[in-house]
């Protein structure tokens, strides 16, 4: 495995590529899940169903708890008995989604600034991408931690960008859910969709995405495409 130079080669300006995290780069449904049934198995409250959940993953994990618990501290509770199952179970129940390792180091050496914007705190954030061996390749991942507003807030991928030295025009944001194609749109970058992750194809939509893809191979042939189009 060849190290990036995480630096555009001089004959053009390369894109930038930013990915969302889980659903997206790494498959680690079963690990949110588990910790969600986890976290509700103290609680006596209303919960969701799984779909319920899935369907708000790409938000913060406090907005998420926040939809069903009362006051902050009933919030913390929640979120605390849910991370503490997700650190317990993290390496185990997380690993990359076929086609993604071979994908992402090569458009590193073919000379794109990549990226991670995620709503997951940046600490197991970092921990992801270094378990699953991507880490070599996105000199800037952007957390929860990072930014006071999120997905689907433009302010993360804006701050991606920032820390990249990049202009919107130039880059794209690849995710799986409404809520990072509501970012992306709202940024100002150019929004693909992907289906191999937690949402359906009709959620997705609703966050307005330029472009849909269902395979790493189609996202990879999107991308030479829209290399094709960024201006010499």
């Amino acid at each position: 495995m060849s190290l990036p130079s995480h630096r555009p080669t001089a004959a053009r300006p390369l894109p930038v590529v930013l990915f969302d995290l889980d659903g997206t780069l790494i498959d680690s449904l079963e690990l949110l899940v588990g910790a969600m049934q986890h976290a509700f198995e103290t609680w006596s409250g209303p919960r969701p169903t799984v779909e319920e959940w899935v369907a708000t993953i790409g938000r913060p994990l406090l907005w998420q708890f926040g939809q069903y618990a009362t006051t902050t501290e009933e919030v913390q509770h929640l979120v605390g008995t849910y991370r503490t199952f997700q650190n317990e179970h993290h390496d185990r129940l997380t690993r990359p989604f076929a086609g993604i390792p071979s994908l992402v180091e090569r458009l590193s050496t073919e000379g794109h600034l990549l990226g991670v914007v995620t709503s997951k705190g940046d600490h197991l954030a970092n921990r992801s991408i270094t378990h699953v061996g991507l880490a070599p390749f996105f000199p800037v991942v952007v957390g929860a931690d990072r930014t006071t507003k999120h997905k689907p807030d433009p302010d993360p991928i804006r701050f991606a960008l920032r820390e990249l030295r990049a202009e919107p025009a130039q880059a794209v944001y690849v995710g799986d859910s409404p809520y990072d194609m509501m970012s992306a749109n709202a940024a100002g970058v150019t929004s693909i969709g992907v289906t191999w992750g937690a949402s359906a194809l009709e959620p997705l939509r609703r966050g307005e995405p330029q472009h849909v893809v269902g395979t790493v191979e189609e996202l990879d042939a999107l991308l030479a495409k829209l290399r094709a189009g960024f201006a010499p």
